[in-house]
């Protein structure tokens, strides 16, 4: 089977823990839902990208910078690996996510 990345897009700042709560539980289940169904493989949330180092070969030396790689209104927060026969069952999680952490953008990628 093939692997692919849901990666999770948010917005900058974090949910209030009242409105967050229900979501992780939501999300908690779906986690498991995978692991029954075999297709789980590895999941993780992200710091907020203030935390991120970016590191550059230049043609002498190699730089290192704080913060994100780009400066974006929504960035990466998280990320699900699934094993799954095809795209169209892999877009199936992919929805079933996406519904999880509504209005929230899923992007779904094969590896290679």
């Amino acid at each position: 089977m093939k692997q692919y990345l849901l990666s999770i897009y948010q917005p900058e700042g974090t949910p209030e823990p009242d409105v967050l709560a229900p979501v992780l539980r939501e999300l908690d289940a779906l986690n498991q839902e995978m692991r029954d169904a075999g297709v789980w493989v590895f999941a993780g949330g992200l710091h907020p990208p203030g935390t991120a180092t970016v590191v550059r070969a230049g043609d002498e030396e190699v730089l290192v910078t704080d913060g994100p790689f780009i400066e974006a209104k929504e960035f990466l927060g998280g990320f699900t690996v699934i094993r799954a026969a095809d795209l169209d069952a892999a877009l199936e999680w992919g929805r079933k996510l996406a519904v999880v952490l509504s209005p929230l953008a899923i992007e779904v990628r094969p590896f290679q």
